[in-house]
């Protein structure tokens, strides 16, 4: 199994199959824009925008299990993001990342990391690095802001 046998939902629920990602370095986010965390999606846009055309994209996907702080449908999260962030990545339907609930994509993520292998996620934000052939290579904890690791994209597109 890889990750391009996953189908996920996008934000209007419009089922999406991530083959179509094949060849493209992917960073997986779990997120939220009520979290401490929410103002590294400046990062990730930044990242995204100077990388895209490289074949880098940003798979974003919402996740109200922390404290509820990803209030409101998958729509309005979406809305809230364009308009206070001017996010150009895709978004996708809101999902739980543990759990009975767990998202199977987020499961494959966390048993296929070569850090912290199986492990839960422990908060919104949590990324997974996925190079071009579909092979999870790093995870970044929360508070790893994303210019942190843009020498990793880079070494990896």
């Amino acid at each position: 199994m890889s990750i391009y046998d996953f189908t996920v939902k996008d934000y209007k629920g419009n089922e999406v199959s991530l083959e179509q990602y094949k060849g493209k370095v992917l960073l997986v986010v779990n997120t939220a824009t009520k979290c401490g965390f929410t103002p590294q999606y400046d990062g990730l846009e930044a990242l995204y925008k100077k990388y895209k055309d490289q074949g880098f994209v940003i798979l974003d996907f919402p996740c109200n299990q922390f404290f509820k702080q990803a209030p409101g449908t998958s729509e309005e999260i979406h809305d809230a993001c364009v308009l206070r962030f001017a996010i150009g990545f895709p978004q996708f339907e809101k999902i739980d990342v543990n759990g009975k609930n767990e998202a199977p994509l987020y499961r494959f993520l966390k048993d296929n990391s070569p850090k912290l292998k199986g492990k839960n996620i422990k908060w919104n934000f949590t990324k997974f690095l996925v190079d071009r052939d579909g092979n999870v290579i790093d995870r970044f904890e929360p508070m790893e802001k994303p210019e942190s690791f843009e020498k990793r994209i880079k070494e990896t597109l």
